[in-house]
């Protein structure tokens, strides 16, 4: 088949890698404006973009399909499919019905179960025990289409968003490719999603990322895990905001306020929450890399009593 692949974030080059190696065609990729990153806020390519160049694949960066001239450059393409997985634009009903089959999509939850932005985060978050993959036709609504095929996979306790979105991109470019070997059948028989379980993954906000100690620890938890490696969990320590990057719920309960530290060992920093103990393994304060407990305590002085928060 001649594909048009549209994507932007390292999610989404996993998936054209794998596309690359199979005999279908890619004969462009979409992806995002090049965006200012890193502390010199340089114009930056999306690392689909890094690697459609480096295969000499040619590059679209429209901001939307609004103006005629995009979508007369899409069509010109003649593709028979479109593939997006994390584009990061929603696609017009124009767009959708160029290409020969359509548009399918690499989404990462088990629909319906997250649609939106940030389903990834937002299953660790909620405490979902189980993620996955599922490839999708796209229709007009947001992740609304249906479901082509699907892979699944656990999350475990100690999953951060990072550890759980390489998973998942592995497992969704293994199970895209899968899919196009029968392509068509799958869109005969796709299923269609029971809107009545959806949930949205509404994206991340930097607000988010402030921890509330009358939670429970296991919520603080998986607050920490969501949120690494962005925007991080954090807290305030004396005059100091306080990144908490990885954490583990620690047997025993305390009487104290919520916030208050316990006990501090070169095991961890363990904190009084509305239920349970948290016990901080890694963290980071202003002007300093993520570091262990160990190394923080070598150079600083937390104490028994002091509030958190």
């Amino acid at each position: 088949m001649r594909i048009i692949f549209a994507g932007t974030p390292a999610f989404a080059a996993e998936t054209l890698t794998a596309l690359l190696g199979t005999e279908h065609d890619i004969c462009a990729v979409y992806t995002q404006p090049d965006r200012p990153a890193g502390r010199g806020r340089k114009l930056t390519a999306s690392p689909v973009k890094q690697l459609a160049l480096q295969h000499n694949i040619p590059v679209e960066q429209p901001l939307n399909f609004k103006t005629e001239e995009s979508r007369q450059t899409l069509a010109a393409y003649q593709a028979d499919l479109m593939v997006v997985a994390a584009y990061g634009l929603l696609l017009p009903q124009a767009v959708l019905d160029t290409p020969r089959l359509g548009c399918i999509n690499v989404h990462a939850s088990l629909l319906p179960r997250w649609r939106g932005a940030a389903p990834i985060q937002r299953a660790i978050l909620a405490g979902d025990k189980e993620s996955g993959i599922c490839i999708m036709q796209m229709e007009a609504g947001l992740d609304t289409g249906p479901v082509l095929a699907e892979a699944r996979c656990p999350i475990h306790a100690d999953d951060t968003a990072q550890d759980l979105h390489d998973r998942l991109a592995k497992l969704g470019a293994n199970t895209l490719v899968t899919s196009l070997s029968d392509l068509e059948y799958r869109q005969q028989h796709a299923q269609q999603q029971n809107n009545a379980l959806s949930c949205y993954a509404d994206k991340l906000q930097k607000q988010e990322a402030e921890i509330d100690w009358s939670q429970p620890a296991t919520a603080i938890r998986r607050q920490i895990n969501a949120f690494n490696p962005w925007p991080v969990a954090q807290t305030r320590w004396r005059d100091n905001t306080f990144k908490i990057w990885q954490a583990d719920v620690n047997e025993g309960d305390s009487q104290a306020r919520p916030g208050t530290v316990i006990a501090v060992s070169k095991q961890g920093i363990d904190i009084a929450t509305g239920e349970g103990l948290l016990r901080v393994k890694q963290l980071q304060i202003p002007g300093k890399r993520a570091m262990a407990v160990q190394d923080f305590l070598n150079a600083n002085t937390i104490e028994v009593g002091e509030h958190l928060g």
